[in-house]
């Protein structure tokens, strides 16, 4: 491409900001049983926090490990004003635990999962454990529950994975989009929700970047200058989460159309005058993430705000999807956080980076 004609592609990709909210459609909570796994991490409590503000469910169950976080959140949302909330203890590695946590639910939000990239790679064992055991342990408890619908959520770092955690989720994908099939006429759907990096979230940069200036770090530490990432807020990964619940068929993976920028934009936006210390890529990194590899946009179709990728065995699925107004994808596509054409410009990262201190 000649260098003009770059330069311009270049400018119009960096001024464009995601104002998407995917709040349209949602899945209604009201009257229903809720159970989320993992219901004390970042996104549970963003969910719980929204299904408290929005919906008035009948139960709306926090099944986590954790009885301080519990605890904490409990303070947080106090018995008298939101008398449908029940706190479960368990873990995700207790299949009759989940059976017996599961009785009477309608709808399940599976969040647990073990998550920090350098810790997977050097506890294997524990990884697999919790995040495809764990996955065929909500199935099974699904199942036998007579569960009616269940959206596992899942990450970039299981499309072509490097790394074990990603790996990990790439089986437990699997899992949930074999479990339709499973399900058979139990009636349960299962679907996956496949998305980038979290800006409000624990253990995401932001807030690290955050940590270190108030600390008065004299720079920022970053593994790559070229280095690229999907963001999301925690409030629009909610609303994906509730709005796919509502137009799964079963075994879909859906995948939001989000804003892409370098881990540099990122620290400079955090702090302006502080200047960056390369470090290097850690174990089990990528330099660029993606979410629909090649391979899969075959049989994936594409939304106005989402791409679905369907099961590759069954077309008629993806014929579904095309007569009720879907598009397919060119051959070839992919989608990538260096190749994406929605970028966060500074405006944008700034209204991404306040949403994002709200939780």
């Amino acid at each position: 491409m000649p260098a003009a004609n770059l330069a311009e592609s270049l400018e119009a990709v960096q001024t464009v900001a995601s104002t998407r909210d995917f709040r349209t459609p949602r899945v209604d909570l009201n009257g229903k049983v809720v159970l989320i796994t993992g219901g004390t991490g970042s996104f549970g409590r963003a969910f719980v926090q929204m299904a408290c503000e929005e919906f008035r469910p009948k139960k709306l169950i926090i099944f986590s490990r954790d009885e301080l976080k519990q605890y904490e959140m409990a303070q947080a949302f106090p018995p008298e004003r939101y008398p449908f909330l029940r706190y479960f203890i368990g873990d995700v590695r207790d299949a009759a635990r989940l059976e017996m946590a599961m009785r009477g639910v309608d709808y399940v939000i599976h969040a647990a999962a073990l998550k920090h990239v350098p810790i997977a790679e050097y506890n294997p064992f524990e990884c697999i454990k919790t995040n495809v055991m764990g996955a065929e342990n909500v199935v099974n408890a699904a199942i036998s529950a007579g569960v009616q619908r269940v959206v596992a959520l899942s990450t970039d770092k299981a499309a072509n994975p490097i790394n074990l955690y990603g790996a990990s989720k790439l089986a437990s994908d699997k899992i949930f989009v074999a479990a339709q099939a499973m399900a058979g006429d139990a009636g349960t759907r299962f679907s996956v929700v496949r998305y980038g990096n979290v800006m409000g979230s624990r253990g995401s940069v932001a807030p690290f970047f955050r940590k270190l200036v108030a600390e008065g770090a004299v720079e920022l530490p970053i593994t790559d200058a070229r280095m690229t990432r999907f963001w999301i807020t925690l409030e629009q990964g909610v609303n994906f989460v509730l709005s796919s619940m509502e137009m799964m068929a079963g075994a879909e993976i859906f995948v939001p159309k989000i804003p892409s920028m370098h881990t540099t934009e990122l620290a400079h936006a955090i702090a302006p005058n502080l200047p960056h210390k390369l470090v290097g890529i850690r174990p089990g990194e990528k330099l660029h993430e993606i979410m629909v590899p090649e391979d899969d946009a075959r049989s994936a179709v594409e939304l106005d705000d989402r791409y679905v990728i369907l099961p590759s065995h069954d077309l008629s699925r993806r014929d579904a999807w095309l007569e009720q107004g879907a598009r397919g994808l060119p051959e070839g596509f992919s989608y990538t956080s260096d190749r994406n054409p929605e970028r966060l410009d500074a405006r944008g990262l700034q209204a991404l980076l306040a949403q994002s201190l709200g939780h």
